[in-house]
């Protein structure tokens, strides 16, 4: 069987480190991997799955909403990344958000964003660490509960923003401590997930290789009970 191609989005330029993590992951589990950068010939791209990664926060306009902040945007990575989000939902393909590809996923789907975080903590730390420091809390019986295996478990925090209201069809199946919301899906779905935290900075771990494994699976039409 050939490899199913998966579209591993990012920034026209840096974000090496966990964007060949990606790559790497999607090669571990069968798939191949294929960059796509702001400017590439969209329509032209074939694949089978998504993966957004995380990054800058999104444009505050993609959800009708006003700059309360000052961050760093990327309008020609917004644009690339809702498009790719746009194409999966309609053909109904795997999509895996990272970060601020679960933040835009939920925006793709009416959803809205806290743009930030800090007033909104009060059990947990507000800075940015690639070590699994952080609790999780998931919800039993969720699909991304049934693929960590566990209810509860640590992971890393790399993020000025999340979700507020959750987009349509999707539900909220993980929150951290202070009840920020860590993970997403949408039950209708074949594979549709959005997880705050980054797991391809966990990849010796192996419950967060599962994410990525599942997306492979259902690329394949293989059930998740298989992961």
């Amino acid at each position: 069987m050939k490899r199913p191609v998966i579209a591993i989005t990012g920034p026209a330029r840096g974000a090496f480190g966990p964007r060949s993590l990606v790559a790497c992951a999607v090669w571990l589990y069968g798939g191949k991997p294929l960059q796509v950068r702001p400017g590439d010939p969209l329509r032209e791209l074939r694949y089978d799955g998504v993966v957004v990664t995380g990054g800058h926060d999104i444009d505050p306009v993609l959800y009708a909403a006003e700059p309360e902040v000052q961050p760093k945007y990327d309008p020609e990575r917004d644009a690339l990344e809702s498009a790719v989000i746009d194409d999966a939902l309609a053909r109904h393909l795997p999509l895996l958000g990272i970060c601020r590809g679960a933040q835009l996923l939920n925006a793709r789907r009416g959803g809205n964003l806290f743009q930030e975080l800090k007033s909104h903590r009060k059990m947990t730390s507000n800075r940015w660490t690639v070590l699994p420091l952080k609790t999780l809390q998931v919800a039993p019986h969720s699909f991304v509960g049934r693929l960590l295996r566990t209810d509860r478990c640590r992971i890393n925090s790399l993020h000025n923003q999340a979700i507020d209201r959750v987009g349509a069809d999707l539900i909220v199946t993980g929150r951290d401590l202070d009840g920020i919301v860590q993970a997403i899906e949408d039950p209708g779905h074949p594979f549709l997930v959005g997880v705050q935290w980054h797991p391809e900075f966990l990849l010796l771990i192996r419950r967060q290789r599962r994410l990525f494994k599942a997306l492979l699976a259902a690329c394949k039409g293989r059930p998740p009970a298989e992961v």
